[in-house]
């Protein structure tokens, strides 16, 4: 097995957060620093140098010992160092100290609340709640936060409950799209899109431009996906408003 030599003299790494992946009945470790494989798994850093403390996969960071070529190939299929560890980086599991840990909770909670609060409006009022008014009804319905699944997912997954439950009256802000697809052959799209989207007075397209049919309005974020798809091989899809606050004028 592959040691890694390290003289009585040496300083060991400080600062160092571990990601641990189990495959193959075996743990294989990577050495990152602090808060930067958050970074690496949000997409705000690529550069593996820059998440990685030592370039090497290993069985044991803390002894030194670098997993051998035989164990790589056999749990993962290849000896490549660098498809490993993003394969680790991107699927194990970050190993924290209590405090790092308590840190990074704490950091992805704020991130979810704050996402929810500009995604969300009581109906009644057509306004946002506040991050605080929106923790206080997740621990009530005692929706955990955790460190592995992005913030942006598990804002979505509290959003779906939070909707469910109903402590408070609440519900997903509306977007505001504009579509615009050619008018000839596309009869039954135009149906669709038109049921889908609200206001039905913005559906006139530009005199100049008498050949396509034109609509902006307010969707339920739901079917985003399904007008994506529908205008995505005819048609031209503008998100202009993420979450709109007050539609009391529709």
């Amino acid at each position: 097995m592959a040691v890694i030599n390290q003289p009585s003299g040496q300083i060991k790494l400080t600062n160092v957060s571990l990601v641990r992946l189990k495959k193959a009945k075996k743990r294989f470790e990577v050495a990152c620093y602090q808060n930067k494989v958050q970074d690496y798994r949000n997409g705000v850093e690529k550069d593996l140098d820059e998440v990685l403390q030592i370039h090497q996969v290993f069985l044991n960071v803390s002894k030194g010992l670098a997993a051998p070529k035989d164990d790589l190939l056999s749990a993962f299929g290849t000896t490549d160092q660098d498809l490993i560890i993003i394969e680790i980086l991107n699927k194990g599991e970050i190993q924290l100290s209590e405090k790092e840990r308590q840190l990074m909770l704490s950091k992805i909670t704020n991130e979810i609340l704050t996402l929810v609060s500009a995604k969300c409006i009581n109906p009644k009022s057509k306004k946002r709640y506040p991050p605080t008014m929106i923790y206080k009804t997740l621990t009530e319905l005692k929706f955990n936060v955790v460190l592995n699944k992005s913030a942006k997912i598990q804002a979505l997954d509290a959003i779906k409950l939070l909707v469910l439950k109903q402590l408070i009256p609440i519900v997903r802000a509306k977007m505001k799209v504009k579509v615009r697809v050619p008018k000839q052959g596309n009869d039954d799209l135009i149906e669709k899109l038109n049921r889908l989207i609200s206001r039905t007075g913005d559906s006139v397209a530009p005199e100049e431009e008498p050949q396509f049919w034109e609509k902006s309005g307010l969707i339920d974020p739901v079917s985003y996906r399904e007008i994506s798809a529908l205008c995505n091989k005819v048609g031209v899809l503008q998100v202009l408003d993420m979450a709109v606050i007050d539609d009391s004028n529709e």
